[in-house]
């Protein structure tokens, strides 16, 4: 059975879960992660406090801040229990994956993760879909109730996301999925990609990058 990160390493870059395999130092929450997570727990207090926002991890002004999540406060109907949630950092055991979903909502339940950095302008990036349905199919398993819809949250950033989980998406989980099953030896090297350049195993994994000057 594969961990969540572990299919959602498989989409961003199978090699990368190659390497992670084998590392027996691999960490799995660094306390910058850890710490912006933390934030996801604290959203009303951050709204009303202006000591604790101006001491907060955030990416954004606390004005921006602030906006967001009242803007999301407004519009979301899971705000309250996304705010402050019954059930937190519950470990789900599905039938192809297990992880931790960082909260799940009642009536109907659906997962919610929470993720350390930046957004894409609309949607989720493909790695955080891959982890999302994961942890919806796996709640979905335990509870033998479908659950068609995730939530994503950026804290640190102030943003929140409700997640439909369309055929696109549960198939570029079934994609991921494959692949980390398939993986048995080093996958082949990706270049000039600059998700590279920020990996942990790049002096291993002998993948070649280069700057936009080099490439222009």
């Amino acid at each position: 059975m594969h961990a969540f990160r572990d299919v959602a390493t498989a989409a961003y870059c199978p090699r990368k879960l190659y390497y992670r395999r084998r590392d027996p130092e691999a960490v799995d929450t660094p306390e910058e992660v850890a710490a912006r997570r933390r934030l996801a727990f604290r959203y009303e207090e951050l709204l009303d406090s202006d000591p604790e926002l101006l001491a907060a991890p955030i990416e954004v002004t606390p004005t921006q801040y602030r906006s967001r999540l009242g803007r999301t406060k407004a519009r979301l109907d899971a705000w309250e229990e996304l705010a402050d949630p019954d059930e937190r950092e519950v470990h789900l055991d599905g039938r192809e994956c297990r992880g931790v979903a960082h909260k799940i909502t009642a009536g109907p339940p659906r997962p919610s993760l929470v993720f350390a950095g930046e957004p894409p302008e609309q949607g989720v990036w493909e790695p955080q879909t891959v982890r999302l349905v994961a942890a919806a199919k796996a709640l979905a398993w335990e509870r033998e109730t479908p659950v068609e819809t995730a939530f994503a949250e950026y804290p640190a950033y102030g943003v929140v996301r409700r997640v439909p989980l369309t055929t696109r998406r549960k198939a570029a989980y079934r994609s991921a999925l494959r692949t980390a099953e398939r993986i048995d030896g080093p996958p082949g090297r990706v270049e000039n990609d600059a998700k590279c350049a920020p990996c942990e195993y790049r002096d291993d994994c002998g993948t070649q990058t280069r700057s936009l000057r080099s490439l222009l």
